[in-house]
């Protein structure tokens, strides 16, 4: 008994391991190109929308169970999708952060100071809901997985904004489409 157990036990911590390797790699970015140039703009409002309780209660009631449990996968599978695109577009941010840390301009030091700061909280954040999205879409739980990275990418949209004002007034980085 104990050894079955023990086994079980074991699997999990390694589902674990390779979840958590999968999500990692899945995150990063390549490293050819300008940084500025990696980043793909996400509509903030679709994203919203999508992780709205309100959105997913209204579809719960109107829907029979089947079909709600189908266009909610979808909405799931879609969800996941705009957390890769965050995490990465965080992870762009990051080394866009880490180039203007060395500024002499104090307040350009302290945007990018901050700038850091809120793309690695994004990024662990993305993760971390890629592993709930998942558990989701294999179990019935609410659909909230998502909402610390949808707050933190509008927090660090705004950052980058300042930054990129900060370094080049005349071209600032958006990274949402809205």
């Amino acid at each position: 008994m104990t050894l079955a157990v023990l086994l079980v036990v074991i699997a999990v911590l390694s589902l674990a391991i390779v979840l958590r390797l999968a999500v990692s790699r899945s995150l990063q970015v390549s490293a050819g190109a300008s940084p500025a140039l990696q980043i793909q703009p996400l509509d903030i409002e679709a994203f919203r929308n999508l992780t709205s309780p309100a959105e997913d209660e209204f579809l719960r009631r109107r829907l029979p169970a089947a079909e709600f449990r189908r266009v909610r996968r979808v909405r799931l599978r879609a969800t996941s999708a705009y957390v890769l695109v965050a995490g990465r577009n965080a992870a762009v941010l990051v080394r866009l952060g880490q180039m203007a840390l060395a500024s002499s301009d104090a307040n350009t030091s302290q945007a990018a100071h901050q700038l850091v700061d809120q793309a690695l909280l994004l990024r662990r954040n993305c993760a971390l809901a890629l592993i709930r999205i998942h558990i989701a879409l294999a179990w019935p739980l609410p659909n909230e997985a998502a909402a610390p990275v949808l707050r933190g990418y509008e927090q660090l949209n705004g950052c980058a904004l300042l930054l990129t004002r900060l370094q080049n007034p005349a071209a600032p980085v958006r990274i949402s489409a809205s």
